[in-house]
C-alpha cells in the first residue's frame, strides 16, 4: 500500500465491473474515468440517462475503448433503486459498489418516500442498494462496498427523534447527520460482513475539501470566497483520490477510512484515516431505522 495514494497508484481493474453512483459529475466522474482508464468495467448510475451519455462520451474522449454502461438510479426513491437493483443484479458479476452520489444543505425537502431528503438521498438510498446487490456482491471473491463520507461528519449528531426533520430543518446539521451517518454505517457494515463470513468488505473515504458543483446550494456570500478557497482544497481529480484508494488497494481487508493527507485532511493524496469511534448502540439503532424506513433487511 502507498502511504500517499494517487490516481498513479490504481492497479489494472480489467477483471473488475463497478458500479458507481453520482459518476455523471463530479468526484464519482473523475472516478469512473480513472477506473475506465485501467480496464474497469464502469456502470455509471444516475438520474438523467442524458447525463449518463455525456458523462460516457467525455470519458471515451480520453479512453477510447473504455467499457461502459449506465443504469437509472434516483436514490431519494426506493422504487428506483430497486429498478436499479434489478438491472445491476443482472450483470454478469459485481465487484465493486462506489456509494459516491449525495446532496448538501438543500432547502427542505422529502423524497417521495417521505423521508427527509439529506438522510434520504445521502443515506437510506445506498443503505438500501447495498442490501439489494449483497448477494451479488458476495460472488465476486473480492467484493468491495466504498462508503463516501465527509469532514462534515465530525460535527455530526445523530437526530433520530426527528429523523424526517418535522420539528425543524437546520440543513447543514441534517447534512452533517447524513455523513456521520455514511462513515458509521460503513463501519458497521463491515462489523456485520465479517460476523456473517462474507468475503465482501466495507471502507469508507471522503474527499476533503473538492471544488465540485455539490456547493450549488451554498449562500452567495460564502460562494464569493469560492476562488480563492480553491486554492487551497483539491480538485475533483484529486478528490477522488480517496474513493480510488478505498476501492482498488488491495492491502486494505474492511472497516478502514481513506481521506487527505494534507492541510487538515482537507487536500493532498489519500492515505488511511483513523474512523471517530462510535456508540454501539446508536450505531444498532441506525441499522433498525434504516431497516424499518427502507425495508430493505439484511445482516440483521
Amino acid at each position: 500500500m502507498s502511504t500517499r495514494f494517487t490516481a498513479d497508484n490504481v492497479p489494472d481493474m480489467s477483471a473488475k465491473t463497478v458500479v458507481i453512483t453520482g459518476a455523471n459529475t463530479g468526484l464519482g466522474f473523475e472516478t469512473a474515468k480513472v477506473l475506465a482508464g485501467r480496464g474497469a468495467n464502469v456502470v455509471i448510475a444516475c438520474r438523467s440517462q442524458l447525463k449518463a451519455d455525456k458523462a460516457m462520451a467525455l470519458i471515451r474522449e480520453t479512453h477510447r475503448d473504455a467499457k461502459l454502461s449506465s443504469v437509472a438510479l434516483d436514490l431519494g426513491s426506493l422504487a428506483s433503486i430497486k429498478a436499479a437493483a434489478k438491472n445491476i443484479n443482472a450483470l454478469p458479476s459485481l465487484d465493486i459498489l462506489i456509494n459516491n452520489a449525495g446532496i448538501m444543505i438543500p432547502p427542505y425537502e422529502l423524497t417521495v418516500d417521505g423521508f427527509e431528503s439529506q438522510f434520504g438521498v445521502n443515506h437510506l438510498g445506498p443503505f438500501a442498494l447495498t442490501g439489494l446487490l449483497l448477494d451479488k456482491l458476495n460472488t465476486s471473491p473480492g467484493g468491495r462496498i466504498v462508503n463516501t463520507s465527509s469532514l462534515a461528519a465530525n460535527n455530526g449528531k445523530f437526530l433520530f427523534d426527528d429523523v424526517n426533520a418535522e420539528l425543524g430543518y437546520d440543513a447543514m446539521k441534517r447534512y452533517s447527520m447524513s455523513k456521520l451517518t455514511n462513515g458509521v454505517f460503513s463501519k458497521e457494515l463491515d462489523k456485520r460482513l465479517k460476523a456473517a463470513g462474507s468475503r465482501c468488505v466495507s471502507i469508507a473515504c471522503h474527499p476533503g475539501i473538492a471544488t465540485t458543483d455539490l456547493s450549488r446550494h451554498f449562500p452567495w456570500w460564502v460562494m464569493l470566497g469560492a476562488p480563492f478557497i480553491s486554492l487551497l482544497c483539491n480538485s475533483p481529480a484529486q478528490g477522488a483520490w480517496p474513493t480510488l484508494m478505498a476501492a482498488t488497494d488491495v492491502t486494505l481487508r474492511g472497516g478502514e477510512y481513506c481521506g487527505p493527507s494534507k492541510r487538515q485532511q482537507m487536500a493532498g493524496p489519500a492515505k488511511l484515516l483513523s474512523l471517530a469511534s462510535y456508540d454501539q448502540v446508536e450505531a444498532d439503532r441506525l441499522w433498525a431505522i434504516s431497516v424499518e424506513m427502507t425495508g430493505v433487511n439484511y445482516l440483521s
